[in-house]
């Protein structure tokens, strides 16, 4: 509903509305379905793998049903290619990539472990997955964030300092100031939501106020902080200013416009 009104009020992102939708109907056919991660939920271990540094879940603790996700990995890109996108090339690559299993499997394994950071596993992103990135990222999301959900529902991780996310090890493409002023970041990946410093770049970890930039638009809903010295940017829901919660899959949408400043002000 909240994305049929966005569409309403502004026609401009009605494409990217209309792609949103689509996926969310896809990943909750195969969502209801995903079991609890093979992982123990005992909050003392959790927190103890926190403490050390590491994130929580590794590859083979996701529950991943390769058929559902071979169903999800095309159908999202039939999803991006009706939508302009995803390009032709990438296309195929995917077509390619669903019907062969040998191939699969040990694709999302990198995909997976490469955006964790180097002492928790993490490498070099292979040719297979290389550019896919965006796609994974929902064809994935369903088995993500039912361990999100399991985990989170144990642990508050206050013991993780990093800006990174501490289940998946993934970054965070959004952050949320509670009406208390706190922030927390919201992995890309898996949609883990962990507290970190108010001001604090979670890319390069840059705290200095002046090399940060911040901007709002007029209502103050959403806000853009971009990093002088990464040149990375994160956008933000700011719950000091809201209506209702924040709905990420809305959120996300609603501030392309501040994904189109940032770009033009020289952040990525």
């Amino acid at each position: 509903m909240e994305l049929r009104q966005l569409r309403d009020e502004q026609p401009d992102l009605a494409q990217a509305v209309d792609l949103q939708i689509q996926l969310l109907q896809l990943q909750r056919r195969v969502q209801a379905r995903v079991p609890l991660p093979a992982i123990s939920l005992d909050t003392t271990v959790l927190d103890a793998t926190l403490a050390a540094g590491r994130p929580i879940l590794a590859f083979e603790q996701v529950p991943i049903d390769w058929s559902d996700l071979r169903f999800l990995v095309r159908s999202t890109a039939d999803a991006m290619r009706t939508h302009d996108a995803i390009e032709a090339d990438d296309y195929r690559r995917v077509e390619k990539l669903s019907r062969d299993a040998d191939r699969l499997a040990p694709a999302i394994r990198n995909w997976y472990e490469a955006a964790r950071p180097a002492s928790a596993g993490g490498g070099g992103i292979s040719a297979d997955v290389e550019g896919l990135e965006p796609l994974l990222v929902q064809a994935m999301r369903p088995f993500l964030s039912r361990c999100a959900d399991a985990i989170m529902a144990r642990t508050n991780f206050a013991a993780w300092p990093h800006g990174n996310c501490p289940l998946c090890g993934g970054e965070p493409d959004f952050s949320i100031i509670t009406p208390a002023a706190d922030r927390l970041l919201v992995c890309a990946r898996c949609t883990t939501r962990w507290r970190f410093n108010q001001l604090a770049c979670p890319f390069c970890l840059n705290d200095d106020r002046g090399r940060i930039t911040s901007f709002a638009t007029r209502d103050g809903l959403y806000r853009l902080s971009g990093c002088d010295v990464c040149q990375r940017y994160l956008k933000g829901f700011d719950g000091r200013h809201a209506h209702r919660p924040v709905m990420p899959a809305v959120d996300a949408i609603a501030t392309l416009p501040l994904d189109a400043a940032a770009v033009q002000r020289g952040y990525r």
